[in-house]
């Protein structure tokens, strides 16, 4: 109320600017409030069980994936297994399993996925959330484990329907740039369509 009467004191000018700076402080707030009850509402999308068929250095083969919200909605917990039968650029065949968990660091207001691997890899992403109009998120590292060091890795998820995405998972050797190591493109299983935002949990 004094700052009001302050800028009636001022002229109008003062009044106008008052407003604006009032304006500017609630949708700022707003943001804040909207990201602390909510941090993963840009990745709601991906929530849900989906099938993925993969080609690249281990071949060809197919993905199964989950995102679940997990521990109070604080976390998304991801579990992905990809299996890839016996053929020429893999004779042996291999099943590769991982598990990881998207958290928001508050510190940074980041979102960071710890990815853990059958192999005994760790890789510690921080993600990029797409740009207004985009539907593109990149995910790079800033850790991995038990690797030598020097080695990066890069996940990156397009939207390409309602129902369907792609990932392009790239390694890069130390000093070394990005090179694509596998392609999958991921179709949500049929009894878990996307859910309205309205009936996701929220925090």
């Amino acid at each position: 109320m004094l700052r009001y009467r302050h800028a009636v004191r001022c002229g109008g000018r003062s009044i106008a600017t008052t407003v604006l700076l009032l304006i500017a402080s609630t949708v700022g707030m707003s943001a804040q409030t909207s990201t602390a009850e909510d941090p993963f509402r840009e990745l709601r999308f991906f929530l849900g069980r989906w099938d993925g068929t993969s080609r690249g250095q281990p071949g060809t083969g197919t993905v199964e994936r989950t995102y679940e919200l997990v521990l109070g909605s604080k976390f998304v917990r991801v579990t992905n297994r990809s299996t890839y039968p016996p053929q020429e650029k893999n004779p042996k065949g291999e099943i590769h399993e991982d598990v990881g968990m998207l958290s928001f660091d508050r510190t940074r207001s980041r979102i960071v996925f710890r990815q853990f691997h059958v192999e005994g890899f760790v890789n510690q992403y921080v993600l990029e959330l797409p740009a207004p109009g985009s539907k593109r998120f990149v995910s790079t590292t800033e850790a991995i484990e038990n690797i030598p060091a020097g080695w990066r890795a890069r996940e990156t998820q397009t939207i390409v329907g309602p129902d369907e995405f792609t990932e392009v998972f790239e390694l890069a050797e130390p000093g070394g740039e990005f090179e694509v190591y596998s392609e999958t493109r991921f179709v949500r299983q049929a009894a878990g369509r996307a859910l309205p935002a309205a009936s996701l949990p929220r925090r």
